[in-house]
């Protein structure tokens, strides 16, 4: 059970989405897929994320796995971030006890995203948005000081993302698996690459 969060002015239209639905849509998995579009606001984007968080939750303790067992709580889910959805999955993982992949995650998002209040685009539809002084307290809101059980969870940071600071990533998830990616850049365009090693974390102990 995978619930991708995409990041800041993004969508499930993004790449590393379509490139996760697809993997997961040819293993059979489908159903066990979850990729919103979150909301600007991010008390709102939570509660979208949450709700759909409990729906595979839920799904997971009615639906036999491969081996005819049930993969039931926690570890039945993994969410995946990417940049502002990596925060928000490392608060997720914290409430819900599941596991977390974040790509690129925003560690320090209420001060990084303090400077794009004001009028936006989505990057693949060119939609308008406003990105409320507001939401700046609701990332606050949310912050982790940090994870709990660094084995739940698993950092993919690119050395070359020109938008955040993969060594600021590194340091916070210190004592969690880790793969750090020299060179790339903030979208991981390479991340066909590691997509079997993220896969591989996402999906143990449930369906394979």
């Amino acid at each position: 059970m995978i619930l991708y969060l995409h990041g800041f002015r993004s969508s499930p239209a993004s790449f590393k989405a379509r490139l996760m639905a697809q993997a997961m849509a040819d293993r059979g998995l489908a159903d066990d897929w979850r990729c919103p579009q979150l909301p600007a606001s991010p008390r709102e984007a939570i509660e979208l994320a949450m709700s759909l968080a409990h729906e595979l939750l839920d799904r997971a303790g009615r639906s036999p796995g491969a081996d005819g067992k049930a993969a039931s709580g926690p570890r039945a889910l993994t969410v995946i971030g990417s940049s502002l959805g990596g925060y928000y999955a490392g608060w997720l993982a914290e409430q819900l006890g599941c596991r977390a992949v974040l790509l690129n995650p925003a560690v320090h998002a209420p001060r990084d995203l303090a400077t794009q209040v004001g009028a936006q685009t989505m990057y693949h539809s060119g939609e308008p948005f406003e990105f409320q002084p507001e939401f700046v307290a609701e990332l606050a809101a949310i912050e982790i000081e940090r994870p709990t059980r660094p084995e739940r969870y698993f950092l993919v940071a690119a050395t070359g993302d020109e938008v955040l600071d993969w060594q600021e990533m590194r340091d916070f998830y210190a004592g969690c698996r880790q793969r750090i990616i020299p060179g790339s850049d903030h979208g991981i365009a390479d991340f066909e690459k590691y997509l079997p090693e993220v896969l591989e974390f996402a999906l143990r102990d449930g369906h394979s």
